[in-house]
């Protein structure tokens, strides 16, 4: 389903865009994610819409038949790219799941400033990317996916939450589809 509509109060989540994970081997050149998340914070920013950046931090206790890093991650693992220029009034969150919703106070904060729409990008387009839309969507936001500002390491699961997944949580299009609407709204 093509982007048709942002509503008044539409927050964009920026999933994972930090300096321990941008390092990592990607199916698209991670650059190009980048560069448009940016376009899209900016348009956000433009807006005086809800900008929330979401970085991980380590992984959510349990057993899982892949092993999990139990090293030490380095200094700066964690901090946002100084592309996205960081903001005092940006929502924070830092996560230890997959979704960005799971376990934070993330759902409180974007209904408190009455957000009822969100766009997500990032990274990983198959767990991090997805997880929070599908968070998103059981928490009864509207769910938008700018699918060329995200990307995976693994192609079948990018091609699959794209394909499959994301077409069931809200609608899907591009950096500049989501800019455009958000120029032909009205100021919240």
């Amino acid at each position: 389903m093509a982007v048709t509509t942002l509503d008044p109060i539409t927050a964009l989540i920026v999933v994972d865009l930090q300096r321990g994970i941008v390092g990592a081997t990607f199916i698209d050149p991670i650059d190009g994610v980048v560069t448009r998340a940016c376009d899209l914070v900016t348009a956000f920013r433009r807006r005086e819409l809800p900008i929330v950046l979401v970085n991980v931090d380590g992984v959510a206790p349990g057993r899982t038949e892949r092993p999990r890093h139990a090293a030490q991650l380095p200094e700066g693992w964690t901090d946002f790219l100084p592309q996205l220029a960081p903001q005092p009034g940006d929502i924070v969150v830092t996560k230890r799941t997959w979704g960005a919703f799971a376990s934070t106070d993330l759902e409180n904060q974007l209904r408190a400033r009455g957000v009822t729409q969100v766009v997500i990008a990032g990274v990983a387009t198959g767990t991090g990317v997805e997880s929070t839309a599908r968070q998103a969507y059981e928490a009864g936001f509207n769910v938008t996916l700018a699918v060329d500002a995200m990307t995976d390491a693994r192609e079948s699961a990018h091609d699959y939450s794209i394909a499959q997944v994301f077409p069931r949580l809200g609608e899907t299009g591009s950096t500049q589809a989501v800019i455009d609407l958000l120029e032909r709204n009205p100021c919240p």
